[in-house]
């Protein structure tokens, strides 16, 4: 099916410029054509699944019918504070030391 191409659905190139903007990418000119188009159509194709009516359709959390699969327990013996430490960087003998990302305040 085509996308539609209505107002809702088109994507600007400023849209795409800003969504890369965010996600800390850097797009040449023709990236930021191709992409526009082909995002354009993404929006257009997923906007028409609005238009399903899902009203005898049960909601589901998962599309497979399983819940919570888990595996035995198995305790295994794990690596030594001293094995793990040798490695770091920066240790204080018990735990590894990295710089500070909160501030005193508890703040970024």
């Amino acid at each position: 099916m085509p996308a539609q191409d209505n107002a809702e659905t088109t994507l600007t190139r400023e849209d795409v410029v800003k969504v890369a903007m965010l996600a800390r990418l850097a797009l040449s000119d023709a990236e930021l054509s191709s992409l526009t188009d082909e995002l354009s159509q993404i929006v257009g194709l997923v906007s028409q699944l609005s238009e399903l009516n899902t009203d005898d359709v049960e909601p589901l959390a998962h599309p497979l019918d399983s819940q919570n699969v888990f595996r035995e327990d198995n305790p295994a013996p794990s690596l030594k504070t001293a094995d793990a430490l040798r490695c770091a960087p920066r240790h204080d003998g018990e735990c590894f030391l990295v710089p500070a990302v909160l501030g005193e305040s508890g703040s970024a």
